[in-house]
């Protein structure tokens, strides 16, 4: 009996629209997102990154939630820029050298809601960063792409959850 119940509550929970058995949480009531090409104003970084984020958080949504991508009257959206991207060095060897460096990328999103009653919108703007470390040995145009790949897929998280699931 007690079975019974769970299933049936897993089924209404799977199934009113609000919660999922992924723990995402968006109002029933929002159906449609857009995303807005997302700005590059970074130094130094390179030209394709603010669409290669944009695309990949357009793809993140559209396969992990209900949600469709719609280019007009969107119930929800999100822009913003990547605001940093930058190599620090972190490890500092004897004799004024370096044996670890870091790229770090910091982007700022604001995520909205324009369906009236609905709730999960971010009241301000909202700052992300992460970083991927790296040996001093080591030639970063030869392994930025990954290393880029590596932040995004934190990123993309840290976003995905603030956005959906109220972390």
């Amino acid at each position: 009996m007690r079975l019974f119940f769970l299933l049936l509550t897993l089924f209404w929970l799977a199934h009113t629209g609000c919660y999922s058995l992924k723990g995402i949480s968006i109002d029933p009531k929002v159906k449609t997102f857009f995303v807005q090409n997302i700005e590059n104003a970074a130094a130094n970084a390179p030209p394709t990154l603010a669409v290669d984020f944009t695309e990949r958080l357009k793809d993140k949504i559209r396969t992990e939630t209900p949600l469709r991508l719609v280019n007009d009257a969107p119930d929800a959206e999100f822009s913003g820029r990547i605001t940093d991207f930058r190599v620090v060095p972190v490890a500092p060897k004897p004799g004024e050298t370096v044996s670890l460096n870091r790229l770090e990328i910091r982007l700022q999103l604001l995520y909205i809601v324009n369906v009236e009653g609905a709730e999960g919108a971010w009241p301000a703007e909202r700052t992300f960063s992460h970083f991927a470390e790296f040996g001093a040995d080591q030639d970063l145009l030869s392994i930025q792409d990954a290393l880029i790949r590596q932040i995004f897929d934190q990123l993309l998280e840290d976003v995905f959850n603030a956005a959906f699931n109220n972390w």
